[in-house]
């Protein structure tokens, strides 16, 4: 196939990219480069013949007209996005734009090219949201793909608008769409103001390792590699108008996640006396945050076979090993804007 996809040169679409073109997919990695954005995340496929680099912002209708027409790909794959729940706190106007006038702005121009080319029954527009749509459960109970939404945050707002308008392009114009919604991310290239990079860049440095409130709050932890591996999954054999939840089968709560990572990093870089777990600091809780995330992963086992391959152990591990092996990666993002201070408390 060939394949635009959004945001590629972030966390997750960087893995797409990767793990696209070494499967001989095309690739077209369309990325405005804003402050999470770092091309080295494609290092390893940029010099490919089935690598192609566009800079462009998904809100500029006339550069996405060009794009569609000069690289006519089978499928675009929609993971342009703001993401970060503290910064929509603090600035939510940023995630409105881009996550739904930018949404929409390519919904628009994928919908023009569609029409343009004799509404093709193999071309897909393949939109990536999250978990957090559904909002925040209680002890109990998983995220269906039929669970209503309620959002609690700017963000998730946002993207709960996002996935509306796709369904909506799909109702009303037939545009083939397919969705998915991901439970939380980790792994290599992880930028590093979330919590995972924060905690072990952290350690390293000898600052206090934050968790908001008790640590309590429950998520499922999906490594990005198998994220990838069923992004492509999807965009291939998914269901045209269908959504799936893409989940880790692995829930842990904050405390128990950043009590694992000292773990380990006491295990590959001990410290002269005692342990990582010793710089774990409780913080003020961020406002509006969800107590807990669970997706259940149904549907996207039986229709399509897929199920994650990686232990919340094992990818944290391997998380843990990748940092320890790319100072020179986290080093040049830690002056990037925000990065390393405490944002969404503004509220």
């Amino acid at each position: 196939m060939k394949l635009l996809v959004t945001g590629g040169a972030g966390f997750i679409g960087s893995a797409v990219v990767r793990l696209a073109v070494s499967r001989g997919h095309e690739v077209v990695n369309l990325d405005a480069l804003t402050y999470a954005a770092c091309l080295d995340n494609v290092a390893p496929v940029a010099n490919s013949p089935l690598y192609h680099f566009e800079h462009a912002d998904i809100c500029d209708r006339t550069a996405m007209d060009r794009i569609l027409a000069q690289h006519q790909p089978d499928a675009i794959m929609h993971l342009a996005a703001e993401s970060h729940v503290d910064r929509s706190i603090d600035g939510p106007g940023t995630f409105i734009e881009t996550n739904i006038t930018g949404t929409y702005t390519l919904l628009e121009a994928a919908r023009a090219y569609w029409v343009g080319r004799g509404r093709p029954e193999s071309f897909r527009f393949h939109h990536i949201s999250t978990d957090e749509v559904f909002g925040s459960l209680g002890a109990t109970g998983q995220f269906t793909e039929e669970t209503p939404y309620d959002p609690r945050s700017p963000y998730s707002a946002s993207k709960a608008a996002s996935d509306h308008l796709v369904q909506a392009w799909h109702h009303t114009y037939g545009l083939p769409v397919v969705l998915t919604n991901c439970s939380n991310n980790y792994g290599p290239y992880h930028f590093p103001e979330k919590l995972i990079p924060v905690i072990i860049l952290n350690a390293l440095a000898g600052k206090p390792l934050p968790i908001y409130g008790d640590g309590s709050n429950v998520r499922d932890w999906l490594f990005v590699e198998d994220h990838a591996d069923a992004l492509l999954l999807v965009v291939e054999k998914g269901a045209i108008g269908r959504s799936y939840n893409i989940g880790g089968e692995n829930e842990r709560t904050n405390l128990q996640l950043v009590q694992t990572l000292c773990a380990i990093l006491d295990e590959k870089r001990p410290k002269p006396q005692g342990s990582y777990a010793d710089q774990i600091s409780f913080v003020p809780d961020r406002p509006g945050h969800d107590a807990r995330y669970a997706i259940d992963p149904t549907r996207i086992r039986t229709e399509l076979g897929w199920r994650p391959s990686v232990t919340v152990e094992e990818g944290l591990a391997r998380t843990v090993d990748w940092y320890l092996a790319n100072e020179d990666w986290w080093r040049a993002l830690q002056n990037r804007a925000g990065v390393g201070e405490r944002l969404g408390v503004k509220a």
